[in-house]
């Protein structure tokens, strides 16, 4: 069986190297109690500590790095955003007449 060591084999080598790396990660260490409970709750902390930075840094971002629009600048957007609204339906609602016309033209419908 000296197949299994793997020195012939660079394949068979690195299965065992791999394998050996799995079996060491996965096996509890001599001598230290419930070491994976303990590194799931700091782990546990660490993600809500981390939450609570993320949001801090949120907050500090859009407080002091935003630059917000004044009133007079966003009632001029919505007049904007709302004519440029109006004008796209008229022309949705005009291409729908021609296009309706032009059915019944061709398949007589009326």
């Amino acid at each position: 069986m000296s197949g299994l060591t793997g020195k012939g084999n660079p394949d068979i080598s690195f299965l065992l190297t791999g394998l050996a790396q799995l079996v060491e990660h996965r096996s509890p260490k001599p001598g230290v109690g419930s070491s994976s409970l303990s590194s799931c709750a700091k782990d546990r902390i660490m993600k809500k500590l981390k939450l609570l930075t993320d949001i801090e840094e949120s907050y500090t971002e859009l407080r002091y790095k935003t630059s917000w629009p004044t009133k007079g600048q966003l009632i001029k957007s919505a007049i904007i955003v709302m004519i440029a609204s109006i004008i796209i339906a008229a022309i949705i609602y005009c291409m729908d007449q021609v296009v309706d016309n032009l059915m019944h033209f061709i398949y007589g419908l009326r």
